[in-house]
């Protein structure tokens, strides 16, 4: 390898082209759900009481780890029919999108069906006030309903990304949100239903996307050649290798969901302001993080594209794209929160203390782009290889090792050594995935 033909990798305008035009629908879908979040929040934080913004935040914590839990849904098919399309393998990708939708039909039933030991137990561990004990379960038992549209949506969303294609997940997720924010308005500050009406909002939109999902999954398959094999859709050895993934990624995604529950009932251990307050920013983290995993999710797509091609500089070329997007998109969402923050957090909420307290720990949220990109990317890296033990691996260690010892010894500091915590944990993926990307491209 010459030292000239170095830069030209780095610098490769066709890689960059399709880094692109794979990652804006992406940047611009992920930063919808952020966004209906902060709507939520504006909604809700606008209402006299902090007790009605806590509970939603504790709601919607649980319900990040009953459905964000089956995220694995989204990653496995994503990276898996990124494999077969690269191969050229039609029945493959036909028969992966039938197997994702049966399994998440399936397991949206049986969290329906488990409803009430899920719901209590969920809200138990967390342990809020009485106060916002009561407004969670009232959000708790109308989204339950939801979980097997929300879980459809997941594979969904995989498959066409996976087939590189990223403008229909943009269009789903703009669908899904612009209703969803409309029903807040008009069921929240119109009717005045409360954190019920923020519920059945999320419900409604959950179940509009699915719907538009399956007619466009439908248009795109007619034009690709093959055929469903629908024996193999009976048959428990064809989910062999989809399950087997999974089983790694559910681990990653359940261990990371209960480090940010875990963020979230340490907060509420401090009072309902601390927790309002984590609440307010953790909608901003959520913004950074999604719009970081805008470049993840392009990297799954031509990873996985070019590793079942068995292209590995193509795959090399991506690996390094994204990169140098990733850490552009850092460093300006680190200096917009800089600039910005105060007055995001007042668009947010107009209760005094709340905003005192957010703004306190503020300067935590600025830092996470900077310590968190090189997780989101290399998650994105790790699923497209179908690297989906090792992406369970350092997220146990990151979280076991770094996350919770972190904590325990900060405690002292209160709500600062609960950002710290968080903070390392994030930085302890990128760099232990960082040491596995290396190794398995020695």
């Amino acid at each position: 390898m010459t030292s000239a033909s170095q830069p030209a990798r780095w610098l490769d305008p066709t890689m960059h082209r399709q880094m692109w035009l794979l990652a804006w629908p992406m940047i611009l879908s992920n930063i919808t759900v952020p966004l209906l979040g902060l709507v939520d929040t504006a909604v809700i934080g606008h209402l006299p009481d902090p007790r009605f913004l806590g509970g939603v935040a504790i709601g919607a914590s649980l319900f990040s780890i009953l459905y964000w839990g089956f995220g694995f849904l989204r990653m496995g098919t994503t990276g898996h029919c990124a494999q077969a399309y690269g191969a050229g393998d039609y029945n493959q990708v036909r028969l992966l999108l039938a197997q994702s939708l049966l399994i998440a039909a399936g397991l949206g039933t049986l969290l329906i069906l488990l409803q009430q030991p899920l719901i209590g137990i969920g809200l138990w561990l967390m342990d809020p006030s009485p106060e916002v004990l009561e407004q969670a379960q009232l959000y708790s038992q109308i989204r339950i309903y939801s979980a097997p549209a929300v879980l459809a949506n997941y594979a969904i969303l995989g498959w066409f990304l996976g087939l590189q294609n990223s403008k229909v997940p943009l269009a789903l997720l703009v669908c899904a949100n612009l209703i969803n924010i409309l029903l807040d308005l008009l069921l929240v500050l119109g009717l005045g239903w409360g954190v019920e009406g923020v519920a059945l909002a999320t419900l409604c939109a959950d179940y509009a996307a699915l719907a538009l999902g399956l007619w466009l999954a439908l248009q795109r398959l007619k034009p690709l050649p093959g055929q469903l094999q629908t024996e193999r859709l009976t048959q428990w050895s064809h989910y062999r290798q989809l399950l087997q993934s999974n089983r790694y990624l559910l681990v990653r995604t359940l261990i990371l969901l209960l480090s940010f529950a875990f963020f979230t009932a340490q907060g509420a251990q401090q009072g309902d302001v601390v927790l309002s307050a984590n609440a307010v920013l953790l909608n901003f983290l959520l913004l950074i993080s999604h719009g970081l995993d805008g470049f993840a999710h392009a990297i799954e797509a031509l990873c996985g594209r070019f590793h079942g091609a068995g292209q590995r500089q193509q795959f090399l070329n991506a690996c390094r794209s994204a990169l140098l997007w990733s850490v552009a998109t850092a460093l300006a969402f680190s200096a917009f929160f800089g600039l910005a923050g105060p007055w995001l957090i007042r668009m947010l909420t107009d209760i005094p203390a709340v905003i005192a307290t957010a703004e306190i720990y503020l300067p935590w949220l600025i830092a996470m782009p900077l310590t968190g990109v090189w997780s989101y990317l290399l998650d994105g890296i790790f699923i497209g290889a179908n690297w989906f033990r090792e992406m369970q691996n350092t997220m146990l260690l990151s979280a076991l090792g770094v996350y919770l010892p972190v904590w325990y010894l900060s405690q002292p500091l209160g709500n600062h050594g609960l950002w710290l915590a968080l903070t390392l944990l994030l930085l302890a993926r990128g760099l232990s995935g960082g040491w596995v990307f290396i190794r398995n491209n020695r």
